[in-house]
């Protein structure tokens, strides 16, 4: 028998039947033995895509539940269970997340009544959970975690029935099965057998369930003990075996009155997605669906009743981050502009910044593309607005990148600008020295100009702190200049009074717009006609002051208003033809949503930080 299914001796047990404290212990014992194995599970996660993220996922998932096992006080074994299964469905992460939370709503709805559990009741509400999990998954697979849940219900049914009072010694044999079950998927789907691995979240459930046995057997001794899941053949996996055609894991809780499954099944068989678990009850639903656009499946979900909690994760990076392990990897927020190529290519992560309208929540640059965000604009009745992303977030990033990176290096939008750092801050404080801050100081194109530089860096194996050095140094230096032909968003965002707006028009002034250079505050730095040479004088007021004997590097953007940022590329390359300057961006909603359409943006950055 291989190492993941070591066989346990089973011996007679006292434990005949379990009440609602001793299972909270039992369960907290349970997700702890997850929580340590969590690394082990991302490397060995190839199934159902190779994105390396299943340890995270599971547990983020168990997280939430152990939270609210830490704040109940009830000593019935049925309100434990349910809380567990409320909690499960709000925190689900993932394909595995959410598969889990199936298997213990179904076991909560047969144990409601139970204020002490005794093996047969057990037996039951496993058999029926083991159901829901597999009625959950649109498109089940045998050797997945789904193969091992059965194992464990069927073996627990079997163990039950022979000896209906025993319910230590039923647990012990479940688990011996799972383990089991657990070392037959590779012979049950082909890419685990070419990776030489077990299914993570197989593994996972198993984990589960060792810690949840080490605490009937040991009690408060119960202890975490090191995975032997890890596979030296990892290699084999490649971006071959990615889901080419669906980028997005996405996610999201529909919350409604009577929610019909199966009309919200046939609407998201529309999609054409791959990978749907839908998980949770009449109330409330868990989706999880790997799609190429993550807006269809918020848009497709909200004819049904409320959306919250959208989620989606680039499986592509995600895989680039499970391939290229070690050194440093670099996050971002959205509010930087990068060009596409630098995302593609470079160890550099984004978490979403939020854009709302009315009751109306989007991730900026995934379920709402920049062009989306325009239309929004232009045609929403109410304020456009962003805010900040939540700690959550950033923690659920942080967790997966740091099980296969050293270290991270976070830089954020201007903390003068938005609570969006202290967001990643706050994250990060649970992960200690192994994350670094920088607030950039800057917005979009220097934002973007300096996480850049940082990622490069990493990928030519620079360490952390000469990142950070570096990025504080250049700092100082980079700077976004911006020209608002209309200030119409500006009064709408309350940034700038009503009757600004009229003197502007009437003398045809353009305010040009300045942040930067080490404070991260928003300055006027004046104002010019809107006239002819508008781009050449935009130019020369960004560039004065410049030593042009050093190297710069430069982008352009531009906020739905491509001929004009390309007037200002193309003043900027005349003015100084040595510049580093990628091309146009499209400016994003950091700018945007306060700068309002039309508006360009110049940010300008030396290419290399000052030799000391």
């Amino acid at each position: 028998m291989s190492a993941v299914a070591v066989a346990i001796e089973i011996t007679a047990r006292p434990l005949t039947r379990t009440s609602g404290r001793a299972l909270k212990r039992a369960l907290i014992a349970g997700i702890a033995r997850v929580l340590g194995e969590r690394d082990a599970l991302n490397r060995i996660n190839v199934f159902p895509v190779a994105d390396g993220d299943t340890g995270s996922n599971l547990g983020l998932t168990l997280m939430t539940v152990r939270d609210g096992l830490k704040q109940l006080r009830s000593a019935h074994a049925g309100s434990v269970l349910k809380s567990v299964a409320d909690e499960a469905i709000d925190g689900a992460r993932g394909n595995s997340g959410a598969i889990l939370a199936q298997f213990l709503q179904g076991v909560s709805e047969s144990l409601q009544g139970n204020s002490r559990i005794a093996a047969v009741a057990l037996a039951d509400a496993a058999d029926n959970g083991a159901t829901q999990a597999r009625m959950a998954v649109a498109d089940p697979r045998e050797g997945t975690m789904l193969s091992v849940i059965s194992a464990f219900a069927v073996s627990l049914r079997n163990s039950s029935a022979a000896s209906p009072n025993d319910l230590g010694s039923a647990f012990a044999r479940a688990l011996a099965a799972s383990r089991m079950a657990l070392a037959d998927t590779p012979k049950q789907l082909a890419v685990l057998r070419k990776a030489g691995v077990v299914d993570a979240g197989a593994q996972g459930f198993v984990h589960l369930l060792e810690g949840i046995d080490d605490f009937i057997v040991r009690g408060r001794r119960a202890r975490i003990v090191e995975s032997t899941t890890a596979s030296s053949n990892l290699g084999v996996v490649t971006l071959d075996d990615a889901d080419s055609e669906h980028r997005w894991c996405t996610e999201c809780v529909l919350s409604a009155s009577d929610i019909d499954r199966a009309r919200v099944r046939e609407a998201l068989d529309r999609l054409g997605g791959s990978s749907l678990v839908m998980a949770g009850t009449r109330e409330k639903l868990r989706v999880h669906m790997h799609l190429d656009d993550p807006a269809r499946l918020f848009e497709t979900m909200a004819a049904f009743g409320d959306v919250r909690s959208q989620k989606a994760d680039d499986m592509h990076a995600q895989q680039r981050t499970a391939l290229q392990r070690g050194g440093v990897a670099i996050v971002i927020d959205s509010a930087a502009d990068v060009p596409a190529a630098a995302l593609e290519t470079l160890p550099m992560h984004v978490v979403p910044v939020r854009i709302t309208v009315g009751a109306d929540d989007y991730l900026d640059k995934v379920s709402l593309s920049v062009a989306g965000f325009y239309d929004l604009m232009r045609t929403s009745t109410m304020p456009v607005r962003t805010s900040q992303p939540p700690a959550g977030d950033f923690r659920r990033l942080f967790e997966f990148l740091l099980s296969h990176h050293e270290s991270i290096v976070y830089l954020g939008l201007s903390r003068g600008l938005s609570g969006t750092l202290q967001a990643g801050e706050s994250a990060a404080a649970a992960f200690g020295e192994r994350i670094r801050i920088v607030d950039s100081a800057n917005v979009s194109g220097g934002e973007g100009l300096l996480a850049v530089h940082a990622a490069e860096r990493a990928r030519d194996g620079a360490d952390a702190a000469t990142i950070v050095a570096e990025l504080e140094q250049l700092r100082d230096r980079a700077c976004t200049f911006a020209y608002v032909s209309d200030l119409s968003t500006a009064v709408r965002g309350g940034r700038v009074p009503a009757w600004a707006v009229p003197i502007t028009r009437w003398l045809r002034l353009v305010p040009i717009l300045r942040i930067g250079g080490g404070d991260g505050k928003l300055h006027v730095k004046g104002v010019t006609r809107d006239r002819e040479g508008l781009a050449e004088r935009f130019v020369a007021r960004a560039l004065a002051g410049i030593d042009r004997r050093e190297r710069w590097r430069a982008q352009v953007l531009h906020c739905d208003n491509r001929a004009h940022g390309e007037r200002v590329r193309a003043a900027l390359i005349a003015e100084w033809p040595q510049i580093d300057c990628s091309e146009l961006l499209d400016a994003g909603s950091a700018i945007a949503a306060h700068a309002g359409p039309g508006a360009i943006a110049l940010a300008l950055m030396p290419a290399t930080p000052p030799t000391r």
